[in-house]
């Protein structure tokens, strides 16, 4: 099954409570938060007040994406706004198997994440303890990037080995993600797809998830 996450970041900051609505009436599945801390990555975004306002208003999955240094620091404030997954980088992370069992031992799903320049190997290690994995497709920070085709190998390493050795784990993947892209990333083994832009510049949301999600489907990995 292919998940749509459309990304908040591309929302109206003056709307983020109806533009929410919105994609959730379209059809998505998850509501993408990208929590960035200016340190991490260089933009600051929104923190736990903005998630825990939106949480009463929708029943979308809530998928925190934490862009910050040190994420075991915050992880339990993210927790109480009402997070349904949390994804931390392991580049920020001193000791990322003990952050995974925090998230886990609070009742909300773990998923890690890696940036363009890691290499796949290093998230390897943790997919059997994860409920998702997030390969970046675009250097975190900011929306509107260009989606990085040389991601597409990594994508299948980790669908690979999460096939072989019958992992229930899903696979995400962030950044420059559209109608043109979903399927590429689709047949490289993604199941989760985050899309930003995309979804909520567009005249007509409920048919651009549709066909970002027709696109993926049509091309699934073999």
């Amino acid at each position: 099954m292919i998940y749509i996450a459309p990304s908040l970041l591309a929302a109206d900051f003056t709307r983020l409570g109806e533009d929410t609505a919105r994609i959730e009436a379209a059809g998505a599945d998850f509501l993408h938060l990208d929590v960035m801390d200016g340190i991490f990555v260089p933009n600051i975004s929104f923190g736990p007040a903005v998630i825990g306002a939106l949480r009463p208003q929708s029943k979308l999955v809530f998928d925190v994406h934490l862009m910050i240094t040190a994420p075991e620091r915050y992880v339990d404030r993210f927790i109480k706004a009402g997070a349904d997954i949390i994804s931390f980088h392991l580049e920020a992370c001193e000791d990322p198997a003990a952050l995974i069992k925090t998230i886990k031992a609070a009742g909300v799903k773990a998923a890690v994440a890696i940036s363009p320049d890691t290499p796949a190997e290093a998230i390897i290690p943790y997919l059997a303890d994860v409920d998702m994995a997030l390969i970046m497709t675009v250097y975190p920070g900011f929306g509107g990037q260009k989606f990085m085709a040389d991601m597409l190998p990594k994508i299948k390493a980790v669908r690979e080995y999460v096939d072989k050795n019958s992992l229930d784990c899903l696979i995400q993947v962030d950044g420059g993600i559209d109608v043109a892209t979903a399927p590429l990333v689709s047949a490289a083994g993604a199941n989760v797809l985050v899309a930003g832009s995309a979804v909520f510049h567009a005249d007509d949301a409920k048919k651009k998830i549709a066909d970002i999600r027709s696109a993926a489907a049509n091309n699934l990995y073999k």
